[in-house]
């Protein structure tokens, strides 16, 4: 008969893995409803950017509108009134006044950073197709796994690896393709600048992102939000005057344009 202190010890060892299970049990749908939470706010995202390239390439074909950092401005404008101004009425570390003492010229090289992505990828849709920027626009991906890897020490899959080189194939054969087809239609020169100014877009975005995520995950989302809003204004506001001040000047303003 073996003693009694193994049979209390079984019992232990059974109502210990009995409460992991439960635990687990109550964890999955959790996970689960992450997952779905993330998922759907990812194909909404998905959806609005979808929006944004048909509405720029739009402006650009129908209307002759060659103004894309006038568009960012206006984003800007709208974050700057939301968010700066709601940092402006908070108090201590995450007040608007100790956040530009302390930390004025990271967010003033983020904000060149972000306004310079948009303007290049707004730009490109002049010179070359929307399906060429929603496809090229994807060589920001291993840039943001590089960056990543340093930054957020985030680690990789094989997978994530093969998918890389399958992104980056895809991108060389885009391009190919591209100039193939310009060459038909007579316009390789500006297919090709559009396919740079994406390139470059999606590298710029690469880096707005990553520094976007370790803000958002360190800090807080309305000083990243608010910041973006404040600089983003001014130097694109400032950028705006200089680049495109005759092309607004010869938009021709309706309802159409204004909806787009």
């Amino acid at each position: 008969m073996p003693p009694v202190h193994h049979k209390w010890g079984n019992l232990e060892s059974l109502r210990t893995r009995n409460e992991k299970q439960f635990r687990c049990n109550l964890e999955k749908p959790r996970a689960t409803g992450y997952v779905l939470k993330t998922v759907v706010l990812g194909q909404m995202l998905s959806l609005f950017i979808c929006g944004t390239a048909v509405t720029s390439q739009f402006l650009a074909e129908e209307y002759k509108v060659d103004a894309p950092m006038l568009q960012s401005f206006i984003n800007y404008c709208l974050l700057f009134l939301v968010y700066t101004v709601w940092l402006a009425f908070r108090s201590g570390e995450n007040g608007l006044l100790h956040i530009l003492r302390t930390k004025w010229w990271k967010y003033i090289l983020l904000a060149i950073v972000d306004v310079e992505a948009n303007y290049s990828i707004v730009k490109a849709y002049q010179f070359t197709t929307i399906t060429s920027v929603q496809l090229l626009d994807c060589v920001g991906i291993p840039v943001l796994m590089v960056l990543s890897w340093f930054i957020l020490h985030s680690r990789y899959k094989l997978i994530h690896y093969i998918a890389v080189v399958v992104c980056l194939l895809g991108v060389g054969t885009m391009v190919g393709a591209d100039v193939l087809s310009g060459r038909e239609e007579g316009k390789a020169s500006d297919m090709l600048i559009g396919d740079a100014l994406v390139i470059l877009g999606a590298c710029l975005y690469a880096v707005s992102n990553v520094t976007e995520e370790y803000i958002v995950k360190n800090l807080t989302r309305q000083e990243f939000l608010g910041m973006l809003g404040l600089f983003g204004t001014l130097i694109s506001g400032v950028q705006m005057m200089i680049v495109e001040y005759s092309a607004i000047g010869n938009i021709k303003w309706d309802w159409k344009v204004g909806k787009c």
